[in-house]
Order: structure tokens, then sequence, then C-alpha cells
């Protein structure tokens, strides 16, 4: 069945699932304040919107791909945003990965001034993952909107989950990234471990597999951490971002968190000394020192 989608946000993430959403056959209106993206959606068959209030017009599901809940205010509040042409037989679908208290006190403003509801769906999997219709995706909000999101969903999710209330997808999302960023340390320092006592780190992976401590950042990430490819897959200000709404929450929630406080910092670190566009591996340039070496 086609559906009348808007995305709002063609960076790297609204790029990947505005073009999974075409392949399957979908109708895409796209919206983002840098036209160089949307024309590459354009030529792919989206079509551009003016405004954020004429693609939601356009459209019976509004997806949003955006990087702070600032943003995501904006765009549903601000002028020419989602809430001027909102109604309830519209669906917001918000796969942002923004703060819960945020998340929940936004869904409910929507719905109560305009009727149209929201589901917070932050994501795991990025770019690729939505190009292979293969995300994991972690909801939030009333289960009759999930079930009607899936009419979206069903092509860029291998696993979609309402896991409770508006802002329970985004809690599930923080406990992702603290599994993530810590993980990400772990193999950084592994592969320095491997490397002080003579085992190439790059056998790691398939030594393990099957163990206890196997895991799929040790299968994905431990070959390119070990060749320090650097090729971008995700940005490490934009962990820190998540991590920063995971302390405000632990904090909120009076919820001690001594290791990822540790993750934590160290992504701070790595952003102030200006590594925070790059890679998670500049990780390793951290633990390599200031000759770059590996011993």
């Amino acid at each position: 069945m086609t559906n009348k989608i808007a995305v709002i946000g063609a960076g790297i993430m609204g790029s990947a699932i505005t073009t999974r959403l075409l392949e399957t056959g979908q109708i895409v209106h796209v919206f983002d304040l840098d036209q160089t993206k949307v024309a590459a959606l354009v030529g792919k068959g989206a079509m551009a919107a003016a405004s954020v209030a004429a693609a939601t017009q356009a459209s019976d599901f509004v997806v949003l791909s955006l990087n702070h809940a600032n943003i995501v205010k904006a765009v549903v509040f601000g002028a020419d945003g989602v809430a001027q042409n909102a109604s309830a037989d519209k669906l917001l679908i918000d796969m942002s990965s923004i703060d819960p208290s945020d998340t929940a006190l936004m869904a409910e403003k929507l719905q109560s001034e305009t009727g149209m509801h929201w589901l917070d769906c932050p994501l795991s999997g990025g770019a690729p993952g939505a190009l292979a219709g293969r995300l994991t995706v972690m909801a939030g909000g009333e289960e009759d909107d999930f079930k009607r999101s899936n009419a979206v969903m069903q092509h860029l999710c291998a696993n979609y989950t309402l896991m409770g209330p508006s802002g329970a997808g985004q809690t599930t999302k923080l406990i992702n990234q603290l599994f993530c960023a810590v993980a990400f340390q772990a193999v950084a320092e592994a592969v320095k471990l491997a490397e002080a006592g003579g085992v190439d780190p790059s056998k790691i992976p398939d030594a393990l597999k099957g163990g206890r401590a196997d895991n799929s950042i040790m299968q994905e990430f431990m070959g390119k951490f070990a060749a320090r490819d650097y090729t971008p897959t995700g940005r490490i200000d934009n962990m820190l971002k998540d991590l920063d709404s995971l302390q405000s929450f632990s904090l909120k929630t009076k919820t001690p968190m001594p290791m990822t406080g540790q993750v934590v910092e160290i992504h701070r670190l790595l952003c102030a000394a200006g590594l925070g566009p790059k890679d998670t591996v500049e990780m390793m340039r951290l633990l390599d020192g200031p000759t770059g070496q590996k011993d």
C-alpha cells in the first residue's frame, strides 16, 4: 500500500530513511534547510516541500529526523511548522533521539492543541540499517498509533517494539546508547591490550564468537578500530548529545551510573579536542597518544 509521508530532515539518517521509503514505493515529501540534500533526494523521486507546514499538509504521516529537542520543538510548533497543518487524521513519527521528558511534553501539547498524535521512535542501526529496512526502533506512545504507524515502519524496521507511553521509546534509546558507548570504549581498549600482548586484534571477533563476550559492536567494529579506519559511520558529538541526555535523565531519576559517567567524559574530552564531527574510531587516537603509535 502506498502512503503519503513527509520526512523532515535530510541529514545522513533522514536521507537514508527517505531513500528506503522511495524504494518501497511510498510518496515522500522532503524538507530540509540544505537544498543540496533535498535536491539529491528529489533526484531519487522525492518531492521537495516549500516548508514543514506544506510537507505536513501533503502527507498522512510526518517523520522527523533531527538532531536536538530544540530543533524538534521549532519544527513542530514554530512558524510554518507541523502544528500549522496538523490534524487528528495525521500521525507524527519522531525518529530523532531527544530527552524523554521533552518528548512527553511536546506530544501532549501537539495532541491537545491540534488532535495530532505523536510517537517517539528513536532508532538503532544507522543509515545502513535504514537503507536495508533492518532498523531496530523503540516506540513510545499509544498502542493504536503504534499499529497505525506500521504502514510506514514496516518498510524501515526489522525489530519494532512499543515500549510504553510517550517518552518510553526515548528512554529505551538512552539505554541503547549506554550499551553502545561503553562497548565502543571497551573495543578501543581491547585493541590496545591485544597489540601490547602481541595478538592481532582483528582475530579477536572470530576467536570470541559465540562466547559470553561476543557482541555485535565487537564483531562489526573491532577490525575497523584495529586498522585505524576512520571512514565515517557515526559522529562522536552525536553520541555525546545522547550521553548528555542520558546523564540528565539519570540525575532527574537519581540513578547512579559510575561507568557511564566515565565514558561520557571521554566523549567530552574527544569533542574538546576538536574530534566531535569525526568517527568513533577516533577513540584510538586518544589511546595511541601523540605519536600515533600502536605499541
